[in-house]
């Protein structure tokens, strides 16, 4: 064999096995998670679909529901509002959604009608804008405060802070 053919021989071998410590190498890394929007981006498309009265119903649910939580833990509630408004078997608005009998107990003891603060209102903006934490959850529950035993037999995708967010 000639030494033209022995280098491209070499080269070609050297080059299968590049390709396939990549290809291996590629399927071990986990993917990113969903990042938030870059601080200062002001998305408004969120605004072709919904209102001011919409945001500020959202924020004041994600201020009485999760005021304390991690930022993406707010997010992600009102992420599960607006994947409810998305399904079927839920109201296709948000406050179809929120005031639906008996699915947020912050409508039945009234701390929904507190104003939102600055945090629960970017978190709400976040969700608007496409930031969804919980990867599609429909449902979350504080398991110290709950006990039904229905929800927590729903699929779990996403623990934040002290709220599990489930399917």
């Amino acid at each position: 064999m000639g030494k033209l053919a022995r280098r491209l021989l070499s080269l070609g071998l050297a080059a299968a096995l590049l390709l396939i410590i990549l290809l291996i190498w590629s399927r071990w890394q986990v993917p990113a998670p969903e990042a938030p929007p870059e601080e200062g981006a002001e998305l408004e498309s969120w605004r072709q679909t919904f209102s001011e009265t919409d945001l500020d119903l959202l924020a004041r649910v994600v201020r009485a529901e999760a005021e304390g939580e991690p930022f993406d833990g707010q997010v992600a509630v009102a992420a599960v509002i607006l994947n409810r408004v998305k399904h079927p078997e839920f109201p296709n608005t948000i406050p179809g959604v929120v005031y639906e009998p008996l699915a947020f107990s912050v409508v039945a003891n009234g701390t929904v009608n507190k104003p939102a603060n600055d945090s629960a209102l970017q978190a709400a903006h976040a969700a608007l804008n496409g930031w969804d934490p919980t990867g599609g959850a429909l449902y979350f529950y504080n398991p110290n405060k709950t006990r039904s035993a229905w929800i927590r037999q729903r699929p779990v995708l996403k623990t934040i802070g002290k709220h599990v967010f489930a399917s």
